[in-house]
């Protein structure tokens, strides 16, 4: 899926008129309908099933928040599909909306902006369930997953929830990720999906309960790792690109301790460096062709590759200082292109300057609990998000490694560092 952009210069781009405010709107009966049609094909090919859990709790015309873990393209069809034909309005990024904001609308889409402080998104989810008595989509993770496992959730879900006053149901995936992971290159693979939709917290239970209890319910529940899940499944993936752009991922050689060295390619994931080489198993495991196999789970390897970041932190050494390419949203009529800059990530934060010296951004490590940052973005290039409520910059690295999911374990590990300090 691609986005459409144009060319523009920055001091064009500062004279236009941000996007305005919009209440939310009931979705038509008739997206609905066709969203369910569109998705029975594919959601056919795949075998979907879902189990349902306590949903007897659930009145048929009952508002309640819908919470659902994220791991492809995949989960909104399922959504469509095992809540219809119960009306559901979606929290979705603003930049879903550029180009077909009047469609997104009239899904019943609820634009924010990622990982920011979005005070009209609360009024806008309370004005929903209490106005327009529909139900609430919400992921949120915010992200997809890099490695599998669980991003980290909003310290404000608790107080959301209380606000809210409605009952709490969960979509928990099965094979979303296994066929389609976010390094892949939307490469799909031949894996079976299933969900489990269970009724989680009724409004009694909820309001009995401290935020802080019910953020550590929301953790446990959003706890999973979906690598584990296939070997424990017996998933077998047989397709040869299954290590393709893994690299994105495993950035680091945790034999030479290299990075921007590794290549995925077919099934192996290669150090250019060292020459050491590993293959991604049809069962979901990671196999050195020889010597020692020093971590053979993906998550595993990410994990340790966390640790690594925070002890660059600890020591003061952690620095991203690479040249982008700069897009800019500021309404939702299209991305604007505004030329190159540098992106700089340290201890202090983020800085980006560009645009022949008349753009400089700062933001600090404790702005954002975690970053909004993808690969392959709208089939644009690997991208870091950063940004305030007036302007969001997406940055695009140029030719300097795999460092986005680096930039995304700093940022977390700052921002976890930052929050101990202030206590």
């Amino acid at each position: 899926m691609k986005i459409k952009t144009t060319k523009m210069n920055y001091e064009d781009v500062l004279k236009l008129q941000p996007a305005q405010h919009m209440q939310p709107r009931k979705p038509w009966y008739i997206f609905r309908l066709l969203l369910k049609l569109l998705s029975a094909s594919e959601l056919k090919k795949v075998h979907f099933q879902c189990r349902k859990i306590g949903m007897e709790r659930l009145g048929p015309t009952e508002p309640c928040l819908i919470l659902m873990n994220h791991s492809s393209f995949i989960d909104l069809k399922i959504a469509s599909t095992v809540l219809y034909p119960r009306p559901f309005n979606i929290i979705c990024t603003l930049d879903g909306f550029v180009g077909k904001e009047w469609l997104m609308r009239a899904i019943g889409c609820i634009p924010t902006k990622k990982f920011l402080l979005d005070t009209n998104l609360v009024r806008d989810m309370v004005y929903t369930v209490k106005e327009l008595k529909s139900s609430i989509l919400m992921y949120p993770e915010a992200s997809y997953s890099f490695d599998g496992t669980a991003t980290p959730l909003p310290e404000s879900i608790g107080k959301c929830l209380k606000m809210l006053k409605v009952p709490v149901i969960m979509i928990r995936t099965y094979g979303a990720f296994a066929r389609d992971p976010l390094y892949n290159s939307l490469q799909l693979r031949k894996v079976d999906v299933s969900a489990d939709m269970e009724y989680l917290l009724s409004p009694e239970e909820i309001s009995e309960k401290t935020p802080q209890e019910l953020n550590e319910i929301l953790a446990e529940k959003f706890s999973f790792d979906h690598f584990r899940w296939q070997q424990e499944n017996k998933v077998q993936i047989a397709e040869t690109f299954r290590a393709d752009d893994l690299n994105r991922v495993l950035y680091k050689c945790p034999h030479c301790k290299t990075e921007g060295q590794m290549r995925g390619k077919g099934i192996e994931i290669i150090c250019k460096h060292c020459k050491k080489e590993y293959e991604l198993t049809e069962g979901g495991y990671i196999k050195a062709s020889e010597g020692e196999t020093e971590f053979d789970h993906i998550p595993n390897w990410y994990r340790w590759e966390r640790e690594s970041v925070r002890q660059e932190l600890m020591d003061g050494t952690y620095l991203l200082d690479v040249p982008v390419e700069i897009c800019v949203l500021v309404d939702t009529k299209c991305i604007y292109k505004i030329g190159s800059g540098r992106l700089v990530h340290s201890k202090e934060g983020f800085q980006l300057t560009g645009c022949d010296g008349k753009l400089c951004y700062e933001q600090g490590p404790g702005a954002s609990y975690s970053l909004y940052s993808d690969f392959c973005w709208y089939e644009i290039g690997d991208m870091i998000c950063i940004g305030d409520g007036k302007m969001q910059y997406y940055c695009f690295p140029q030719n300097c490694g795999d460092v986005v999911a680096k930039a995304r374990l700093a940022t977390e590990e700052l921002y976890k560092m930052t929050r101990r300090r202030r206590r």
